[in-house]
This record gives C-alpha cells, sequence and structure tokens, in this order.
C-alpha cells in the first residue's frame, strides 16, 4: 500500500487543504492516519482533507508527495474513489 498526499490547493477555514489517500486499502489509510494525528472526521468517503502544516509531517511518516493530478489517477486505479454522483446519493 502506498498512502499519497497532494498539494494544498483548496482553501478552507483559513488555511489550505490537501487530500490524503491510499491507493490500495482504507483500513491501511485509516490506521496511517490516526498515527499521524489526522482526526476520524476528516474522513470524507474515499480520501482524508488534512491542512497544508500537515503535509511534511505526513510525508516524513511515510506518505507520498504527488500532484492533485496524479493523485486522482492513482485513486481511480485503485477502484477505491468516490465519485460526485456516488457522494450525492449518500447525501
Amino acid at each position: 500500500m502506498t498512502v499519497l498526499v497532494d498539494d494544498a490547493r483548496w482553501p478552507a477555514h483559513g488555511r489550505l487543504w490537501a487530500h490524503l489517500v491510499s491507493d490500495s486499502d482504507l483500513d491501511e489509510l485509516h490506521r496511517f492516519a490516526a498515527a499521524h494525528g489526522i482526526p476520524a472526521r476528516a474522513f470524507d468517503l474515499d480520501h482524508y482533507d488534512v491542512p497544508e502544516d500537515a503535509i511534511p509531517r505526513l510525508v516524513a511518516g511515510g506518505a507520498e508527495a504527488v500532484s492533485g493530478h496524479e493523485l486522482v489517477r492513482r485513486l481511480i486505479a485503485s477502484g477505491l474513489r468516490v465519485t460526485a454522483k456516488e457522494r450525492r446519493a449518500r447525501d
């Protein structure tokens, strides 16, 4: 399994946010996030939203820094991607 983190480009709550995903296993992703101080409430169906200042800590802990495009490509390839249509159906 590889945990991936992209560039922080999404503004919210006065800061920039990135995404943390797994390319193979959500259980491993949850364990990685918990081990690195990312709260469960940050999980959004197929990824964690993580603040920009957490990225160096996540990379030091083993996450691979990738572009947003690469992160989405690998998430889709893993079969773990939740589409916008699927997200709306869960609301």
